[in-house]
């Protein structure tokens, strides 16, 4: 600064020699007239024809002078909307002038020094009024369209509302709707992305900047740091209280939030979980560094300025956590939960860089793992109760036609979602006594149970517990032959859940294995219950002898009883549903292998016997063709029956 005013007083210098050398004369004053139109601190240059050995003698007369300029256009634009080029040079002049009469290397007298006082309080009142207005005016909108808006877990969210009203007796969803793909194949969106940098956002147009910062600059040289501060706090506040409204994140006490219904509230977590990504590394951060562009001369003013401008929006967001975290704990809030404590966990080291430098940064990074520490604990509650939950479900009405229960739908596709967040949730339970995953009843090996990761273990035991209900459930069934289908396919369901996700890594291929060997001893369970009766009237014992001498009447009887209970089956069976394709498939291969070759077999030694006698339709009905081709239609889910009690061929 000094060198600049060096250089004002030899262009002055200069000015002068000039006036001079062309005397009293009208080119004087057309020169005058050049020089002032130029710059208004040289129309007083006049001084000089009029008295130039004065002038030229006695330096000590240019302050003087330079202040009665400065103090001239300082007060005439006191109250205009806006100010000349130079009247920043004239504010220099006056903090220069109050600057050597503070050091007392100025011998002006003290009605000057009253008047350069006078002149900058106008000065810096002016100036407040103008940084007010160049921030206000050049302060850029939210881009929303910018911002990478998620499709955040909406199939999360109906999972989890669909368990809650499953587990309180109010599912309104179909089996169809369940397995028609809406709860599963989902894109699990997990909220904005910034990967680990922040996003830089313009604030202030650029080119209002450089304005700023000269403001801000003589502000602070004059000693009007506090007013500077209060105007750029209160401006940028309310321009980032408008962001956050933008963002849609409202203002809101504890006691609101907890009044909100679960719809509206699960609408708010979702907005939180992008507006706290955004306002951490897309909002705060490109606020300091407007601080810094601004405050550059003055560290401690950079961060106080953004320290007072961003706890307000960084508190209103943690408010809502913090109300979020105490609030009534409900399965379908778990994965809002994890959502929000990711979400604060991801900025929350670019928080502790935002607000490292000040007593109250401190405050408000401390404040900030508190609610992550609140959103972990109500997480694993969450958790905890959706655990409860599976293992104390106790419907007792029959699914029809032995089909996937709900409660395994709803708790895979739940289990599902809760792979996607293993890693927190590893975190999160890693210091949780997990005394319930130690019976697992298909992983006793507790070897094998010591190697798994915290969540494989808590996933283990709500596959047990589910494992168990489902077994339970399959006790209302009746018929003992249904109970098999029942518990094949909902152990099938799982396994494939497991299988096609990342719950596989999780449990294990071994867990895989030992259930699929559970649907094979089911299926072995499921023949010996159905068909031991049908075959039982395939065999030799009880006919009166060999083929050769064997009793019409006994023969009779057995094709009698082997028709009524294959066509009992039929009808039974063709209502119940084995939906994998696969399974149903190796179940009609397995009954065709046990029971074809036997009545293959006991018409090729018998059926001679009758074949020759009078009504022999009416005894034998069908060859093995036939009995292969309605085996066909079991297991479809539509009850049929055999209305022709001919043979369909011959």
């Amino acid at each position: 600064m000094a060198a600049a005013i060096g250089g004002e007083d030899k262009v002055l210098a200069t000015a002068q020699r000039i006036v001079q050398s062309l005397g009293n004369t009208s080119d004087t004053d057309d020169m005058l007239l050049i020089f002032s139109a130029f710059d208004n601190r040289l129309s007083t240059l006049s001084s000089f024809v009029e008295n130039p050995s004065s002038a030229a003698g006695d330096e000590s007369s240019a302050t003087p002078s330079r202040f009665d300029d400065a103090e001239r256009i300082i007060l005439s634009h006191a109250d205009s909307s806006s100010f000349p080029d130079n009247y920043l040079d004239a504010v220099d002049e006056i903090i220069q002038l109050t600057e050597e009469l503070n050091l007392g290397t100025s011998d002006a007298s003290e009605e000057v020094m009253e008047r350069a006082e006078n002149a900058l309080q106008l000065a810096m009142t002016r100036l407040e009024d103008e940084f007010r207005h160049v921030l206000i005016q050049n302060t850029v909108p939210l881009d929303t369209e910018r911002l990478h808006r998620s499709t955040l877990s909406s199939s999360a969210a109906a999972i989890a509302i669909a368990a809650t009203e499953f587990f309180n007796g109010d599912a309104s969803e179909s089996l169809e709707d369940v397995s028609s793909g809406r709860y599963s194949n989902h894109s699990h969106g997990r909220g904005v992305s910034f990967g680990g940098d922040d996003m830089s956002l313009e604030l202030i147009h650029p080119d209002a900047l450089t304005e700023l910062g000269v403001i801000a600059d003589r502000m602070i040289r004059s000693g009007y740091e506090k007013e500077c501060c209060q105007v750029y706090c209160s401006v940028r506040r309310d321009a980032l209280e408008d962001c956050m409204s933008i963002l849609g994140v409202e203002k809101l006490s504890i006691e609101e939030v907890q009044k909100i219904d679960w719809k509206s509230l699960d609408d708010k977590m979702k907005k939180w979980i992008q507006a706290v990504k955004i306002v951490v590394r897309g909002l705060l951060s490109s606020e300091k560094h407007l601080c810094e562009q601004i405050f550059d001369g003055s560290d401690l003013i950079k961060e106080v300025c953004f320290l007072e401008t961003a706890k307000g929006c960084v508190m209103q967001l943690l408010n809502f956590g913090e109300a979020v975290a105490i609030g009534r704990r409900s399965v379908e809030k778990l994965f809002r939960f994890l959502d929000m404590y990711e979400a604060l966990a991801q900025v929350l080291p670019n928080l502790q860089a935002l607000f490292m430098d000040e007593d109250a940064g401190d405050m408000v990074c401390k404040e900030a793992q508190g609610v992550l520490d609140g959103l972990g604990e109500a997480a694993i509650a969450t958790f905890v109760e959706f655990e409860n939950a599976v293992q104390g479900e106790a419907s007792r009405k029959p699914i029809q036609n032995a089909e996937i229960h709900p409660l395994a739908r709803y708790v895979m596709n739940y289990a599902k979602l809760l792979g996607d967040y293993r890693n927190t949730l590893n975190l999160l339970l890693k210091n949780l006594d997990a005394e319930t995953s130690e019976s697992d009843r298909g992983n006793s090996n507790n070897s094998e149970l010591e190697s798994m990761s915290p969540f494989a273990r808590r996933l283990s035991a709500l596959m047990m517990s589910l494992e168990s209900n489902i077994e339970e459930k399959s006790k209302v069934y009746e018929d003992v032959a249904m109970q098999y289908i029942f518990l094949m396919n909902n152990i099938l369901y799982i396994v494939q859940k497991v299988k096609d996700s990342e719950l596989r890594n999780l449990l294990g291929d071994n867990w895989i294995r030992k259930r699929r060997g559970l649907i094979r001893q089911h299926a072995t369970q499921y023949l010996r219950a159905s068909w031991t009766k049908v075959l039982s009237c395939l065999k030799d014992e009880g006919i009166g002898g060999g083929s050769s001498n064997a009793s019409k009447v006994a023969l009779k009887e057995r094709f009698k009883n082997f028709n009524a209970c294959f066509e009992e089956i039929y009808r039974v069976q063709t209502s119940w549903k084995v939906p994998d394709p696969q399974l149903r498939e190796e179940l009609r291969i397995s009954i065709s292998e046990k029971v074809i070759p036997a009545y293959r077999s006991f018409m090729g030694r018998f059926g001679s016997h009758l074949e020759s006698g009078r009504h022999a339709g009416k005894y034998i009905k069908y060859n093995p063709e036939d009995l292969e081709n309605y085996l066909l239609d079991l297991f479809e889910g539509t009850p049929l029956i055999i209305h022709h009690m001919r043979r369909k061929s011959t």
